[in-house]
Parts: structure tokens; C-alpha cells; sequence
């Protein structure tokens, strides 16, 4: 499996672990926010880190970290990924994903095995806007409004998160997300940052009153959501 990055000890990437976090290249997705473009837009001018050498940064470190994030990029979608995890698990370590939510035969896959110990999935939008955010003209929603159904009927082991930014998240866009993902377990409206290296220039957060506002609004649907960065 290429990795593309390591980040070497996190307190933020993995609730409630000491974790390193890994980054994998290449996502279907092109969110203007993403702060990783270099791995979506220009990862074959990447050096690629050797998994032999995370594995060993690992084994050097058990008993000081507790878990290890996958990130990236798209994880799912990358076939060897599930012989990667099954060598992480053989250290102890937990193994957190985040994931677009477009491949739910991978992520069923890595559960049933328990290869993976928590998800995050990104709600990018409301289901009108999410072509806009990804920047698929007609995107077919279906395969994330399956794995959105599917996480819902996972008890504890995920959470969904929005990276909330003022050109595309109003109150009537959150409201219309509460209502299709009614009865999440965890809901987290994340700050967004601009790192400076994102697809799209000039995008604005929203304001911590505003944030909370939000907060309001998706609670009669997910009682357990949160600000995340703020």
C-alpha cells in the first residue's frame, strides 16, 4: 500500500488516543476545502513513504501510542488496504478510518473482520448540495445515501462530521442534513481552516455564534452533535 505522509504523534485526529496518522493519495472526490490537494490533484509527484517503514515506526512505539489514523486522499480506496490494517492490528494498536462514505463494500468488509475500530464519515452537504461541494456535475448520491443508512444502524463505532464553510452551509442546509441523517450517533461540525493549499481560494469559515446556531438547529435529529476546531 503507498502512503504519502506521517504524522508522527496526534492529540486531535483520534478521539480520546495518543495516534499517528497516515495519508493515503489519490480520492474521487475534488472538494474545493480540501486541505490535502496535494494528494488528490498531484499525488504521482509524491514521494512515497515505504510501509515497512511506518510499520516499524509503529512497533517502536507501542505502549506510547494507542491508535493510528487512515486518512488521506480516499483510503477505501485502495484494494491492500485491509492486509495493511491486519499488520497494524498485529501491533494492538486501534485503527481509526476516515472515509468519503463511496465505498461501502470496503468499509462493510473491514467491520465484519474488525480490522477497523472507528469510522468518520464526511457529510460534505444537504443532497442538493453535494454535487456542487465535490465537484461532480450530477453526482449520484445513492452510494452515499447507502452508506449513510448503513453507519446509522452501526451503534457506536462511527461518526459523521461536516467541515462547515459560509459559502455553502446555511440554516436551511443544515436542517435538511439533521433530517437525512436522523439518529446518527455523532455529529461533529468541524472549523474549517484555510491551510492555504486548498482546491479552491477564498473560502470563508463560520463564525463560532454561528456554529452554535447550527448546533441548535440539528439537535431535534442528533442530539449528540458538537463543534469541532472552534
Amino acid at each position: 500500500m503507498e502512503f504519502f505522509g506521517l504524522e508522527k504523534l496526534s492529540l486531535v485526529d483520534y478521539d480520546g488516543k495518543v495516534s499517528a496518522t497516515v495519508f493515503t493519495g489519490s480520492c474521487n472526490f475534488r472538494c474545493g476545502f480540501c486541505h490535502n490537494s496535494s494528494l488528490v490533484l498531484n499525488v504521482n509527484s509524491l514521494k512515497i513513504l515505504p510501509t515497512d517503514e511506518i510499520l516499524d515506526y509503529l512497533k517502536k512505539r507501542i505502549g506510547i501510542l494507542e491508535g493510528l489514523c487512515i486518512t488521506g486522499g480516499e483510503p477505501t480506496l485502495h484494494h491492500d488496504l485491509p492486509n495493511f490494517c491486519e499488520k497494524v492490528k498485529s501491533l494492538g494498536y486501534a485503527i481509526k478510518l476516515d472515509t468519503n462514505g463511496t465505498n461501502l463494500a470496503m468499509i462493510k468488509m473491514l467491520m465484519k473482520n474488525g480490522l477497523i475500530d472507528y469510522f468518520a464519515m464526511d457529510i460534505k452537504s444537504d443532497k442538493t448540495g453535494y454535487a456542487e461541494i465535490i465537484g461532480i456535475e450530477n453526482y449520484d448520491l445513492s452510494k452515499i445515501e447507502k452508506t449513510v443508512e448503513f453507519f446509522v444502524s452501526c451503534g457506536d463505532i462511527y461518526e459523521f462530521r461536516t467541515t462547515i464553510i459560509s459559502k455553502y452551509h446555511t440554516p436551511q442546509v443544515m436542517e435538511n442534513i439533521g433530517k437525512w441523517i436522523k439518529g446518527a450517533n455523532k455529529y461533529y461540525l468541524q472549523k474549517f481552516k484555510d491551510s492555504g493549499s486548498c482546491i479552491t481560494s477564498g473560502l470563508k469559515e463560520i463564525d463560532e455564534n454561528t456554529a452554535k446556531s447550527f448546533v441548535k438547529i440539528l439537535a431535534p435529529y442528533v442530539p449528540n452533535c458538537k463543534l469541532r476546531g472552534y
